[in-house]
């Protein structure tokens, strides 16, 4: 019971962190809906299971589960901020679809929002991008989101909100959705007609864990 109740405070204050951040890039309508699949039992009694307060929860239930996560699958189709949303599984590979401005604008504000919510007082400007940059390579996101949403992160780390105008973020995403012009394709099981399976010991998922999440 005690750890209901933490978890409902982070997630109400993350809730309140997004909210402020989307008024100031111009879509509270996204703040006001962000995460509500955070309130349903599936992921809030697993969330509140598996708390812990200075990280995710849904690390602790992957030690627990094998690295499956209920609550991640469940909430990254739910809400349309996640890129993990836009991919579509075809014949073993994967295809990486455009995620709209203003689900690509709630990802910024979502990922300013976590940085502050579990760094409290030793967040800095910089720590969302960090975060970002750290998990560039291994996200599959379509190459337009990372390059807006890398150039936001950049921009905020520099100057914070009053570099990110809705004007000009408008204008950027514009710009880069005509230079990225299709839907990006994955090779996964076409690349070499196999997939390499292991098995999830927990030596395996200690090793996997450590390697960064």
């Amino acid at each position: 019971m005690k750890n209901f109740f933490k978890h409902l405070k982070v997630v109400f204050n993350h809730r309140y962190l997004v909210f402020a951040n989307t008024c100031k890039l111009g879509i509270p309508l996204r703040g006001i809906v962000h995460d509500l699949s955070k309130f349903t039992h599936l992921e809030f009694s697993k969330s509140a299971k598996y708390y812990e307060g200075n990280f995710s929860p849904i690390l602790n239930e992957r030690k627990d589960n094998g690295l499956y996560s209920d609550v991640f699958t469940h909430h990254t189709n739910h809400n349309k901020h996640h890129f993990e949303y836009w991919i579509s599984e075809f014949k073993g590979d994967f295809i990486l679809k455009k995620i709209p401005y203003k689900y690509s604008l709630e990802y910024v504000a979502d990922t300013i929002a976590a940085s502050k919510t579990y760094l409290k007082k030793n967040f800095k400007r910089d720590e969302p991008l960090k975060f970002f940059l750290a998990r560039y390579n291994h996200y599959l996101m379509h190459s337009m989101n990372k390059e807006f949403i890398k150039t936001l992160l950049e921009k905020y780390a520099l100057n914070g909100f009053k570099a990110l105008n809705k004007k000009d973020t408008k204008a950027l995403y514009e710009k880069l959705n005509k230079e990225y012009k299709y839907n990006e394709y994955i090779r996964c099981y076409s690349l070499n007609n196999s997939f390499k399976k292991e098995d999830i010991t927990p030596e395996f998922i200690e090793d996997t864990l450590k390697s960064g999440a």
